[in-house]
């Protein structure tokens, strides 16, 4: 270690995760801040990691934390939600906070401002202008649409459609989508900080950082399908159905979800990624990489083939298992409770147990759907699910067996469903 001490906050997301490595890897002492790490990155990161509610900070919190850095890293960011509380609330905090000769270094948005049309961009711009009018040394990174080994959002969404026979339409696929490989843009934070250390302490920069040529959306995911096999496109993806999937996944963000595809994110594609990069490639001389040199340097190997191709089945799969639950909570107390009663009863059961015993396992099926919906409890959900139903299996074969042979197999398909939620468990992880 160099002993230059460098914060990076939000490192625990797809950009602030390889510009912390980055810097470690030239030696300097990087400070990696995240609300939480996961296991595997805290294996890569390090023990100089600090996990805490970095957003909700203080401003005196805020001081202790980074200490004497140098040098901060701005890479936190949310699609929606908490854009106001995250972008600029937190980084009216954190101008205070930072020590008088820090560098902060801080990634925004590309894109005409009088185009931001999200409460995303807009905080996102708010931010700049705060950074601008503080006097701080900073420079203010504007990425393309970034391309690293790990996918999550946006760029997971690219790697399910080039995976899949879907195309885009032309409203979405002609809007310019210049993109930046991720090693570029550490590389640029990395000349910043080296910078920072020979002594340099005048900065007040706004780069855009993108290919030289960009690409549209549709010539995007083309390369992502030539790069990772993907079949030819025979069916295209309607604007209509995109908006539907939109609402979908704001509902979902409701229910502490992070899907990739919502009113924001739609918005934000629809504006497209362009910008100039001409001011940062003559001032720090990197020559980014084109799209089809950054994927290739990307494996393609058989899991990133799973991946992309059950990334837009895993909504489905939880969707389908909590629609299961609940109709099955709910038919069993509606249309379906004399019925199952009178099937109880006729295994010698009081009709007052019976009924109880029918209105409680509903109401459980119903709660076991309940838990499934919340991004919070999905675990606990699934787990709870697979116990219940192997309950229902065991007791039916200890007390109605009759039922194994039933002509619809109702008891038989109950084995493919806890299946179904193995596997939702085994894909619940958004990050490793």
């Amino acid at each position: 270690m160099s002993g230059f001490p460098v914060a990076v906050l939000g490192a625990s997301g797809l950009i602030g995760q390889e510009v912390a490595r980055h810097l470690a890897d030239e030696g300097f002492a990087v400070m990696p801040v995240a609300r939480r790490f996961t296991p595997a990155q805290k294996a890569v990161l390090g023990e100089r990691i600090a996990e805490c509610p970095i957003v909700t900070m203080d401003e005196g919190a805020l001081q202790l934390l980074l200490g004497t850095s140098l040098v901060v890293v701005n890479c936190l960011g949310v699609l929606q939600d908490d854009a106001e509380r995250v972008h600029r609330q937190f980084v009216e905090r954190l101008l205070r906070a930072m020590p008088e000769d820090c560098l902060l270094i801080h990634l925004s948005i590309p894109g005409e401002a009088s185009r931001d049309g999200t409460q995303y961009s807009r905080s996102k711009r708010e931010a700049e202008s705060l950074i601008a009018a503080s006097g701080k040394a900073h420079v203010i990174l504007r990425p393309g649409f970034v391309v690293a080994p790990a996918a999550f959002g946006g760029s997971a969404l690219v790697r399910a459609l080039a995976a899949l026979p879907i195309g885009l339409a032309r409203r979405e696929a002609e809007v310019p989508f210049a993109a930046i490989g991720v090693s570029d843009l550490a590389a640029t934070v990395t000349w910043l900080v080296r910078r920072r250390r020979a002594g340099i302490r005048q900065f007040a920069s706004s780069w855009d950082v993108m290919e030289r040529a960009p690409s549209n959306m549709g010539e995007v995911v083309a390369l992502f399908r030539k790069r990772f096999g993907g079949p030819e496109p025979w069916i295209v993806f309607p604007s209509w159905l995109l908006d539907l999937a939109a609402a979908g996944g704001d509902l979902a963000a409701r229910l502490g979800w992070r899907p990739p595809v919502c009113r924001t994110s739609v918005t934000e594609l629809r504006r497209g990624v362009a910008g100039d990069p001409g001011p940062w490639i003559a001032a720090t001389g990197i020559e980014p990489a084109p799209l089809e040199t950054v994927l290739a340097r990307l494996p393609a190997t058989v899991q990133e083939g799973w991946f992309a191709r059950l990334f837009l089945l895993k909504p489905l799969i939880l969707l389908a298992l909590v629609l299961f639950w609940i109709a099955s909570g709910v038919i069993a107390l509606t249309a379906g409770f004399d019925a199952a009663v009178a099937l109880v009863t006729a295994h010698d059961v009081p009709p007052v147990l019976a009924r109880v015993f029918i209105v409680a396992s509903s109401l459980l099926d119903i709660g076991v759907g309940l838990l499934i919906a919340r991004r919070a409890t999905c675990r606990t959900g699934l787990i709870t699910g697979i116990v219940v139903a192997l309950g229902y299996m065991a007791g039916c074969a200890l007390l109605m067996p009759e039922l194994w042979g039933e002509p619809l197999g109702a008891l038989v398909k109950t084995g493919p469903a806890i299946v179904l939620m193995l596997v939702a468990l085994a894909m619940l992880e958004d990050r490793r």
